[in-house]
């Protein structure tokens, strides 16, 4: 086994080279810098355009949200192209286009395959430097943004980071939020927006970047076609003021409607260029990266106050905050905030060991290998690398000081800026604080395909060479979930894959995850509506690691009484946390109300109630029944050697329990319908409205269809979303979605709006679902939607994981591991009349149940 250093040093070798690939680089005559970084691993590419504008760059409408509100409207049209064309141009070639802002910067970006580059520069170039701005559009979006900030308003993650910014930040612009203030940006009409328009949408204000499997020389010529006439533009310097030095510490406390405490605490940290960012970063790591990390060991496994605990190093300009988050329950509060303060004070008094270095410095290389995975993520590091820092070897630079970082340097670090700085704590707690009561495609190299080794146990084997990146996936998954849980004890297979990760015969929990995150790899659990599972990535020196972990977890698990008891705690917690989000809480209703005793009725974290029931012996009989050879999948890839590794998979297999894939309980279509309507009130600004209709499950021969279906009801070209949200501005989102059992299913649409906005939403759904109905989809719709979905299967499935999730879960429900070769053809097969038959039979109006949730009182 080689030393962590020595293997420190390998990983530092791998990440020089990647960052030594080829990036191309070049200033057209009118300013405009583009940055093209050729990858011929999938036949992806994206296309981005980063304006170096932000809600930082706005005086004199500082505080209004101007650029976000910019951002919105530069996709309702330009002299070439109405609004809806533009996006219905990318889904016509299977791109995704979308755009966001933040303090320092708007993006733009659109992926979409590498044989529609062309297109994408067309598009982006005409949108983000030529719009039109129509005015009638201004209005609109205005409602749209106004809902968005409702939504907001209703985010308690949100709030508490928002309260934070504002107290930490006295003078910098970071203190207001990126959307704006509701009162400033009701101020804002058209003028204000082609002016902003015309003074920072220029070509020597942006950066054009391009990643995937392009050839840059013969990308100039289109580059040139669509952005070289732009004319270059004088621009006056925007005045961004620095925040002077935190003298005393801040603190600001909210009080809500919520039913769990949060707290946020803010150190005052240098900028991103800063020497000491680096052993920043790294203490980052070492303090709330991770089950293995200090503030998680002593905070939530040893002292039990925290349910969560996160701790990251933001700063991108001039000034920063070293943040952490943690969620608690509500008497533990307040004791929670205070320890955290002196746990990072006695950590950093106490000083770090090399170990703890070496392992925070390794998984801030992985972090490097992990960020190309994508397309759209090296395109991303491009961009931060040339517009934040202005420097495109700053990885290079920043590797290199990570490199040579030092104990002394962290400690020295960590005393300069946690120990002793002052800091700013934001908290968000329910309104009696005292009371902390729940109630109960194309192209070889991007298909490589999975081959089955047969097992002789009944266990199903997949193995995927798959070289591109030094890194390899391990993800083993079985049935269950809602439909496997005991009646009453809902919430036991996701409790059983977290059980999975912690506490073994070998080790315990925290050795498990040091054990892991000290090679800079990752274990994680999951668990869905029909299967839970577990999956360790690593790089490729450390597959005997991964392998050890993995068996441990399934053969040996421990189900301490103290770990379980902790673990229910915590997925109680993230229960009663979802039910502060006005939409999560609504989507949770709307289950109950229409799956009415069927299992599906609960999703795969179970209810508070249900929860608490379970016990250690639930979970042994459980892991006995469900983890047996007859109900296993185990997908492997990434940079291996088959002749290597195929042993020691098959002998981990040969070792597992002999038994049978369990029957399905429960498995039968909810015909509950009948038209209702459920009203939620809840303290909000908003009203979610939702509308739920039966669907058949995954196995069904028409599942497509309501893949289709769904596509056919999201997205921005969507006729739905432009009735409702671009013509008529009634809600910020409007979209479906479903919930799919193997047999049976739910398939729903909703919207957020405002409480006078609920019965147009529902006139509007009806309408639509009666379009569709009587067959009067177009057939350029149908085809956007299938272009769509091909693509977004092609994107979906780039790194090792998705690959291998993808294939596991298909094996353990008796589809072809490798159907992404068949995807397109039966995606493609879907017609008009087969939308109106799924929309006659399983969205008939009598089949409908409807909920509105929120502010319902003010209907």
């Amino acid at each position: 086994m080689p030393s962590p250093t020595a293997s420190n040093a390998r990983v530092a070798r791998l990440v020089e080279n990647l960052l030594k690939e080829p990036v191309a680089r070049w200033v057209l005559p009118n300013g405009l810098t583009v940055v093209v970084r050729p990858d011929d691993s999938a036949d992806v590419a994206s296309v981005q355009v980063w304006v170096k504008t932000g809600s930082i760059h706005e005086a004199p409408w500082l505080g209004s949200g101007i650029s976000h509100f910019l951002e919105h409207m530069l996709f309702k049209g330009t002299a070439r192209r109405a609004g809806r064309e533009i996006s219905a141009v990318v889904q016509e070639h299977g791109g995704y286009i979308n755009a966001y802002t933040t303090y320092d910067r708007t993006v733009y970006y659109i992926d979409v395959p590498s044989d529609h580059v062309g297109v994408a520069l067309d598009v982006l170039g005409d949108a983000v430097f030529r719009s039109s701005l129509p005015a009638e559009e201004v209005t609109k979006e205005r409602d749209v943004i106004l809902r968005e900030i409702d939504m907001g308003l209703d985010d308690p993650d949100y709030r508490v980071a928002q309260a934070l910014m504002e107290a930490a930040f006295r003078e910098h612009p970071y203190r207001h939020p990126i959307i704006g203030h509701r009162e400033v940006f009701q101020r804002l009409g058209r003028d204000e927006l082609v002016a902003y328009h015309e003074s920072r949408y220029v070509p020597n204000n942006a950066v054009l970047v391009v990643a995937g499997a392009v050839d840059p020389d013969q990308l100039r010529t289109v580059i040139d076609e669509h952005f070289g006439a732009l004319p270059r533009v004088r621009q006056q310097p925007v005045l961004v003021p620095d925040e002077p030095g935190q003298l005393a510490e801040r603190r600001v406390d909210l009080y809500d409607g919520v039913q769990i405490y949060r707290a946020a605490i803010g150190y005052q940290v240098p900028g991103l260029t800063h020497p000491d960012t680096p052993a920043l970063d790294v203490l980052a790591l070492i303090l709330g990266h991770g089950d293995s990390s200090l503030l998680w060991d002593a905070l939530r496994e040893r002292r039990r106050l925290v349910e969560s605990i996160d701790v990251s190093n933001w700063n991108p300009g001039s000034k920063g905050l070293f943040y952490v988050s943690l969620v608690a329950e509500t008497e533990k509060g307040p004791k929670a905030v205070a320890a955290t303060r002196e746990e990072i004070v006695r950590i950093c008094e106490r000083g770090f060991t090399a170990a703890q270095l070496r392992k925070a410095v390794r998984q801030a290389l992985v972090a490097e290998i992990n960020v190309r995975r994508s397309m759209s993520g090296q395109a991303s590091r491009l961009g931060v690398a040339e517009v934040v820092v202005g420097d495109l070897d700053y990885p290079a630079r920043y590797l290199s000081r990570l490199s040579r970082l030092t104990v002394a340097d962290l400690n020295r670090v960590a005393r300069t800026w946690l120990a002793g700085g002052t800091c700013t704590t934001a908290t968000l707690q329910p309104k009696d604080a005292n009371v902390a009561t729940v109630a109960a495609g194309k192209g070889a190299r991007a298909h490589i395909e999975f081959e089955e080794i047969p097992v002789p146990n009944g266990a199903r084997l997949l193995v995927r060479e798959n070289p591109r990146l030094p890194q390899v996936h391990f993800r083993l998954v079985w049935q269950g979930g809602p439909l496997f849980d005991l009646p009453g004890k809902e919430g036991s297979t996701a409790l059983l894959a977290t059980m999975l990760t912690k506490d073994t015969a070998k080790r315990s929990a925290a050795q498990v995850a040091l054990a892991v995150e000290s090679v800079g790899g990752s274990m994680s659990e999951f668990a869905g509506n029909n299967s839970f599972g577990i999956s360790v990535e690593v790089l490729p020196d450390d597959v005997d690691l991964a392998l050890d972990l993995l068996t441990e977890a399934v053969l040996h698990p421990k189900f301490a009484a103290t770990v379980v008891a902790r673990e229910r705690e915590a997925q109680i917690a993230e229960i009663v946390e979802g039910e502060d989000d006005v939409v999560t809480s609504a989507r949770r209703r709307l289950r109950r109300e229409f799956f009415n005793g069927h299992p599906l009725a609960i999703d795969s974290n179970g209810t508070v109630e249900s929860v608490t029931r379970i016990t250690p012996a639930t979970l042994k009989a459980l892991h006995a029944r469900l983890v047996v050879s007859g109900n296993t999948v185990l997908a492997v890839s990434g940079a291996i050697r088959r002749s290597a590794v195929l042993p020691r998979l098959k002998r981990f297999l040969a070792r597992l329990p002999k038994g049978v894939r369990p029957e399905v309980i429960g498995d039968f279509m909810p015909t509950n319908g009948g038209g209702a309507t459920r009203l939620v009130p809840q303290e909000r600004q908003q009203v979610v409205v939702l509308e739920a209709y039966p669907m058949r499950g995954l196995l069904a021969d028409d599942f497509h269809v309501t893949e289709v279906a769904d596509e056919l009801f999201s997205g921005m070209s969507s006729n739905l979303f432009e009735r409702v949200r671009e013509e008529k501005s009634l809600a910020y989102f409007v979209r479906s979605s479903r919930v799919v059992g193997l047999r049976t299913g739910m398939f729903y649409l909703m919207a957020g709006t405002n409480p006078a906005g609920a019965p147009e939403v529902l006139k509007e759904f009806a309408a639509e679902l009666q379009r569709v109905r009587k067959g009067r989809v177009t057939a350029a719709e149908l085809k956007r939607c299938q272009t769509r979905l091909k693509a977004g299967q092609r994107m979906a499935t780039q790194s090792n994981a998705a690959c291998s999730a993808h294939a596991a879960l298909n094996a353990l429900y008796g589809l072809p591991p490798n159907d992404r070769a068949f995807y397109d053809a039966r995606i493609d097969a879907v017609t008009i009349e087969d939308l109106a038959r799924f929309a006659s039979t399983m969205l008939a109006p009598e089949n409908a149940v409807r909920l509105l949730a929120g502010a319902v009182g003010a209907t």
